[in-house]
């Protein structure tokens, strides 16, 4: 009887059908079936005249005159408008270079995010890709010189957030190590530089790299504005990098650390090869997360004179010629970040599930 029960096979689980399932999500309780009518309510009022303004009464091509008659959106003030927003200061037969510097910091960044690319090589692709993008927004080898603060719209938002993320990995990750070190001294400064980072906004960081930092250079010596903000960027980034880093090796069972040892691997060899890779899994959907603030945050630049695409957005309808078209300057803005943070998230999910199945 005993070897009947062992080898008698576990009970088939059938899953439900999903529409039982759904219908269980939004019904199963009072409470969720007046959250789901208050919502279903709400959406009701809020979509139709949303619906209306954005398509059935919306302008899509033609002169400016036409949207002013309009109830709807003026579309046409982005097809108008669509190159300054996008690329800003940049003449537009020359906006080819934005464009492609764009196309290489995006392949980039998908290259990077994609596992059979994680090798020594790739570092040389980011070194020979950001001399590429940054010799183009510069207009050489055979162009004019474009001076930097002529530089605005997307590629801004891109060099800013990529490079921003990309150089302060390796200076997290060492911030992170020296937290949990055991020499007092080490542990200290990187505990004092981490708290004090984290305790102030980005936009005074920002302000202290542009007012302050030229007050402590010596008669004479400048250093660019664009290049002070990235610099500022990348210590603000790598301290909240830091403590997430450091979240993940505190999430690494300690075993780990003395099979490590047993095995006779030294510090270093250890953290790059047992547990740094098992730590940094752990926390891929917070340094996501922290990705995608960075690319948002990185519209503050406005407050030392430098144009993003939120800002290029702003002032393109300030055209006397296209004059009050703000919501769907913003409007277009919006999507554009909505667009690009939505791919960051559900690339998120797709790398936790491959991860995963490693």
């Amino acid at each position: 009887m005993t070897d009947t029960i062992l080898s008698a096979a576990p009970p088939r689980v059938v899953a439900a059908p999903r529409w039982r399932r759904w219908s269980h999500g939004l019904f199963g309780s009072p409470l969720n079936g007046v959250l789901t009518l208050a919502c279903v309510a709400l959406l009701a009022w809020a979509v139709p005249p949303l619906l209306r303004w954005t398509v059935l009464d919306a302008v899509w091509s033609g002169p400016a005159d036409r949207c002013a008659e309009a109830a709807g959106a003026c579309w046409a003030f982005i097809g108008e408008k669509l190159r300054y927003i996008l690329f800003g200061f940049y003449d537009q037969d020359r906006q080819w270079r934005p464009a492609a510097a764009s196309l290489i910091l995006l392949g980039l960044a998908g290259l990077s995010g994609t596992p059979p690319f994680w090798r020594r090589a790739t570092l040389a692709l980011w070194a020979v890709g950001l001399a590429t993008a940054v010799l183009l927004l510069t207009g050489g080898p055979d162009g004019p010189a474009v001076p930097t603060e002529r530089w605005s719209g997307l590629p801004v938002n891109l060099l800013l957030a990529t490079v921003g993320m990309v150089a302060a990995f390796p200076l997290a990750i060492l911030l992170a190590l020296a937290r949990q070190s055991a020499m007092g001294g080490v542990r200290t400064l990187a505990v004092v530089f981490i708290e004090v980072t984290r305790g102030v906004p980005l936009i005074a960081v920002l302000y202290v790299a542009t007012l302050l930092l030229p007050l402590m250079l010596p008669a004479g010596s400048a250093i660019d504005k664009l290049l002070r903000a990235q610099v500022a960027i990348v210590l603000f980034v790598s301290a909240y990098l830091a403590e997430i880093v450091r979240a993940g090796l505190q999430a690494v069972p300690p075993g780990q650390y003395e099979g490590a040892r047993a095995l006779g691997l030294g510090y270093w060899s250890t953290m790059r090869l047992v547990i740094l890779p098992q730590a940094l899994r752990t926390v891929i959907p917070s340094i996501v997360n922290l990705t995608i603030g960075v690319f948002q945050d990185t519209t503050l630049i406005v407050v030392i004179g430098l144009f993003d695409l939120l800002n290029t957005a702003r002032s393109a309808a300030q055209d006397p010629a296209w004059l009050g078209f703000y919501d769907e300057a913003f409007g277009f803005a919006a999507l554009v970040y909505v667009v690009f943070c939505v791919a960051a998230s559900r690339y998120s999910l797709w790398l936790e599930a491959r991860l995963r199945r490693g």
